[in-house]
């Protein structure tokens, strides 16, 4: 089942930007399993549980936290994201749509998540009163964002992004800034949410070959879209300089990366 919702003028850019290359980041999303796990385990998602993942992507939590007997829905502003998740989870209730206008009713889910996702909205604190909205009172609302930049490897494509992508929208927060003690609570606070625990947690994405990388790069937030066509290779030769450093002895890639957790309780 899928559904399509209103959506914000950005949200339809972003949908399409990150529907580009669909296949491509559903290769690397698939890649996050160890993490959804561990949310999964610390949110206690198991059977008889409603679980919305917001932003899914193309669908790997959903799959995940189905297969623990989780009832599972996913919201994204990609259509073309939303068609692998269709394939990957097909019993997953499914809508295309903004995190900041949620198409359910109050006191929906025993869990919300949000993987990488509220970040992107135009207004993140607005985003995050949506999931609370949506979750039952005293809910795990999880919320995942980048961590330390010198646990982060793909804070390396920070440069790149500077020279082919345009900057970040005025009043958008900095994910970069997240991680730092204190900055996700204040956030979760102001949307009505009640900050629980914090933790981090690292893991790796691997590439076989530069074709490989490149791919995953390309595809991550629509930078591929967003590049051109004529940049194409320019964007290519720049990702491979930017994470020389990451290359494996067999000509592979490995990028280490920390994430920020929040868990936080849905509040009245």
């Amino acid at each position: 089942m899928s559904t399509t919702t209103a959506t914000s003028s950005n949200a339809e850019l972003s949908g399409k930007a990150w529907g580009a290359r669909a296949r491509d980041w559903g290769d690397t999303e698939a890649q996050q399993v160890p993490t959804y796990e561990e949310a999964i385990r610390r949110a206690g998602i198991g059977a008889g549980k409603t679980v919305l993942d917001v932003g899914c992507g193309t669908g790997a939590f959903l799959r995940v936290a189905a297969d623990h007997g989780a009832t599972v829905c996913g919201i994204d502003a990609s259509a073309a994201l939303l068609e692998i998740a269709r394939e990957r989870v097909p019993d997953a209730d499914l809508a295309q749509g903004d995190l900041q206008h949620l198409p359910y009713v109050d006191d929906s889910f025993d869990v919300v998540c949000g993987f990488n996702a509220f970040f992107y909205a135009d207004d993140m604190v607005a985003a995050l009163r949506e999931a609370n909205r949506v979750a039952k009172l005293g809910a795990p609302v999880v919320i995942q964002v980048f961590g330390r930049p010198e646990a982060f490897d793909l804070r390396l494509m920070k440069d790149v992004l500077a020279r082919f992508a345009p900057p970040r929208p005025p009043g958008r927060v900095d994910p970069a800034t997240l991680w730092q003690p204190g900055v996700l609570e204040a956030l979760a606070t102001e949307a009505g949410l009640v900050p629980e625990r914090a933790f981090d947690l690292q893991w790796a994405y691997e590439y076989a070959d530069e074709a490989e990388l490149t791919r995953g790069m390309m595809s991550a937030g629509g930078f591929g879209a967003i590049v051109g066509a004529e940049r194409q290779d320019a964007a290519r030769a720049a990702i491979v300089e930017a994470l020389a450093v990451c290359r494996t002895p067999d000509g592979g890639y490995r990028l280490e990366n920390e994430w920020h957790y929040l868990i936080a309780r849905a509040g009245s």
